[in-house]
């Protein structure tokens, strides 16, 4: 009798969990899927990591879980396209294998982040180790942009144009197609355009994908009309595109207070203009005045690393919040936090609530109150909103619930390779 009972107590829970046509049930929240043309009150139904069901009134009785997310967002799960997560032991190595850059998962789903796409910290020689520590290890999904420069983004390593090689940066792509998405040129200081010219001839020898440029400087600044029609191809992104410094040309001439002629015209051929937030890669002098004119940024990104996280950057729910403060729709921002970079990187499964496609999902709430959103000039603009998540799911999992609004509430044991690891990581 007693092995029955046992048997029984093992089973029956088992077979009510299968019974169910649901893992998850989020019901009642603002669902906004920009590629499906979707703003409006639905429930969204989640199984086997994939999203089965977008509706109103779903079945609550069929869940394992139900989320109330009535008087929240309910996005796509958020894209931030601009990281740096090679994060290591090197203290001489800034952000490749180094202490600049940041695990991603400590700092994506409390963002409703749930794919990052590394910028360039990696290189054709590195990039090998930065997936076996970081990539293959992460519940994010990492993605990544290859730097032109063979060592990555190691410092002064990046000005070695004879390190800078296309062919063997193509291969390398192509041997990891999975993982990455593009080439990324970051920090050169110089007038050569060597360093662009190497990554757009890697990009169409890998296959025609992108590249993201991040000018490091020349004094007098190099023409970027000229990198818009000269050197980029439709498709290809030029981030930090709202930085004002000395030794870049920007975007809004700042005697008209108007985005420059050139620059509507390089966005309707296809460049692509991103965020990149960045430590000093963001003036509120160049993105209040194109906003307001109704130039938006293609994405929004933060440039996340130690540095910008801790200073006006903070985090991409500030960063949006900033877009939404200056007059930009809130569509438009949960567009270019989340369809927009699926496309721009070629990875049009993300980004979306498709039936069918992997669910990762971010539930976010929008505060009102009195808040001050500065750049790293110290110019403050006031906002009565602001974003909070609430919620991250990613591949159909609740991996950050921030007040607890699923019912049951299940928090997973981590998994670990042994008895002694499990232990510490369960009581810790």
């Amino acid at each position: 009798m007693k092995k029955l009972l046992l048997l029984l107590a093992v089973f029956i829970p088992f077979a009510v969990i299968n019974a169910q046509s649901y893992s998850i049930v989020i019901q009642g929240g603002r669902v906004i899927d920009p590629k499906n043309n979707i703003d409006g009150i639905m429930d969204i139904a989640v199984n086997d990591g994939k999203i089965v069901q977008v509706a109103k009134n779903i079945d609550a009785k069929q869940a394992i879980q139900v989320v109330n997310a009535k008087g929240m967002l309910v996005t796509p799960g958020l894209i931030d396209i601009h990281s740096h997560n090679f994060w290591g032991t090197e203290p001489n190595h800034q952000y490749e294998n180094g202490n600049l850059a940041l695990p991603p998962d400590g700092f994506t789903f409390r963002s409703g982040v749930t794919t990052v796409v590394d910028a360039g910290s990696s290189g054709w020689r590195t990039f090998p180790t930065f997936k076996a520590q970081t990539i293959d290890e992460s519940k994010t999904r990492v993605l990544a942009f290859l730097n032109i420069v063979g060592e990555g983004m190691r410092g002064g390593y990046e000005q070695n144009a004879n390190d800078m090689d296309a062919k063997m940066s193509a291969n390398v792509a192509k041997r990891y197609k999975d993982n990455i998405v593009g080439f990324k040129v970051a920090h050169y200081e110089g007038p050569e355009w060597t360093p662009v010219d190497r990554a757009v001839e890697a990009g169409k020898l890998a296959g025609n994908i992108p590249v993201m440029v991040d000018f490091g400087g020349s004094n007098p600044p190099l023409s970027i009309e000229e990198l818009f029609t000269k050197h980029l191809r439709p498709g290809d992104i030029f981030t930090h595109c709202f930085g004002q410094l000395a030794t870049r040309e920007y975007i809004v001439d700042v005697q008209a207070n108007k985005v420059k002629p050139f620059v509507w015209e390089a966005q309707k051929r296809g460049i692509v203009f991103d965020v990149g937030y960045g430590g000093i890669s963001f003036a509120f002098s160049q993105a209040v005045p194109a906003v307001k004119e109704g130039f938006y940024p293609n994405s929004i990104s933060t440039d996340i690393h130690v540095g910008s996280m801790n200073n006006a950057m903070k985090d991409m729910l500030t960063t949006m919040a900033k877009f939404l403060a200056m007059g930009m729709d809130l569509k438009s921002v949960i567009t270019a936090s989340t369809w927009n970079p699926a496309k721009e990187i070629k990875r049009e499964e993300l980004g979306n609530l498709s039936v069918g496609s992997e669910a990762d999902i971010a539930i976010l709430n929008m505060r009102d109150g009195k808040f001050g959103l500065f750049d790293y000039t110290g110019y403050r603009i006031p906002a009565t909103k602001r974003f909070e998540c609430e919620m991250t799911i990613r591949a159909g999992r609740i991996v950050y619930d921030f007040n607890g609004i699923a019912t049951p509430v299940i928090v997973p044991l981590r998994p670990a390779a042994n008895t002694r690891n499990a232990q510490a990581a369960n009581t810790h």
